[in-house]
């Protein structure tokens, strides 16, 4: 009889055991909500900012329409984390490229975040449309302001020499515009359309057109990355100086005629094909025949070129 109780005992306190067990562990794993517990945010908004100006022209903030836009744009850009951080770690490397030749040509210098929301740095972008490049210039439209397009060269995959084309078409758009807002407007969707909208709507301010989504987002976009890249802690992002990709330090020589093999170029000069093309992307084939003798400017490494810790 004793044998039982003791084992009816031992079943009881195994049950309580087991039991308590398992609440625990549901606790810890659910854990009740209180009236006084705190309430955890794992996501908040970003911070839009009283005022701002883009290639110095106010923007209207003050209306709902064009903060929510703004805002948009920063949400993207601020929560697209994978993306932003390479841009912030790529920006010295071209930005000191763009930047001088914006100066020279009297750009305002947003403009370079044009050119970041065009290519995403990416000197060989090319779009759905055939657009091409870190400005994304149309075939049409890069043979009208110089630039030299063939099955061998292809001068919209040159940083520079596309920097300066762009800044003569921004200049004609704003000679017809008047407003460098305007022009970014007119970049993305041609200036034939925006002047068939500024005509049909009776309104010359990109911030009153009704215009396509895409057009309508883009001037934003580029006010979203200006205020991402120049304010990176603020949109919670913190990359150190030692983590930003290193400057390409290069040289330059000329050719004036041809070369029947960059592989064998780029070995001559203590470099390798892959390097050569990526300095210089407008080659677009192996070898270059240059019948008619043009001189070219060929980017090759200088010293330690590869090395990452260079800066």
């Amino acid at each position: 009889m004793k044998r039982k109780v003791h084992q009816l005992l031992f079943t009881l306190l195994l049950v309580v055991l087991v039991l308590g067990a398992y609440q625990f562990l549901e606790s810890s794993t659910y854990p009740e909500k209180s009236a006084e517990a705190p309430i955890r945010h794992y996501y908040s908004s970003v911070e839009v900012p009283d005022s701002l100006t883009f290639c110095g022209e106010p923007v209207p903030l003050e209306y709902f329409d064009i903060y929510e836009s703004l805002d948009r744009e920063l949400l993207v850009n601020s929560y697209f984390h994978s993306q932003t951080l390479r841009f912030l770690k790529m920006a010295p490397r071209f930005f000191s490229i763009i930047d001088p030749i914006l100066k020279e040509n009297n750009i305002p210098e947003d403009f370079k975040y044009l050119a970041l929301a065009e290519s995403g740095f990416d000197p060989s972008a090319v779009s759905p449309a055939g657009a091409v490049g870190f400005w994304q210039f149309m075939k049409g439209t890069a043979g009208d302001y110089g630039l030299e397009i063939s099955t061998e060269v292809d001068e919209r995959y040159h940083i520079e020499k596309s920097t300066v084309a762009a800044c003569a078409y921004l200049h004609e758009s704003y000679r017809k515009y008047g407003s460098w807002t305007m022009v970014a407007a007119t970049y993305n969707a041609g200036r034939n359309f925006i002047g068939r909208q500024v005509e049909r709507q009776k309104e010359n301010n990109y911030y009153d057109l009704l215009l396509g989504e895409e057009t309508r987002r883009y001037v934003f976009r580029i006010m979203a990355l200006k205020l991402v890249m120049e304010n990176p802690r603020t949109y919670g992002f913190d990359v150190r100086e030692d983590e930003m990709y290193p400057l390409w330090n290069t040289k330059t020589i000329e050719i004036s005629g041809p070369v029947v093999s960059f592989a064998d170029f780029a070995q001559e000069h203590n470099t390798n094909y892959k390097i050569l093309k990526m300095l210089n992307p407008w080659l677009r084939e192996a070898y270059l025949t240059n019948t008619r003798g043009k001189t070219y400017e060929i980017k090759l490494p200088a010293e330690e070129f590869r090395m990452k810790t260079k800066r």
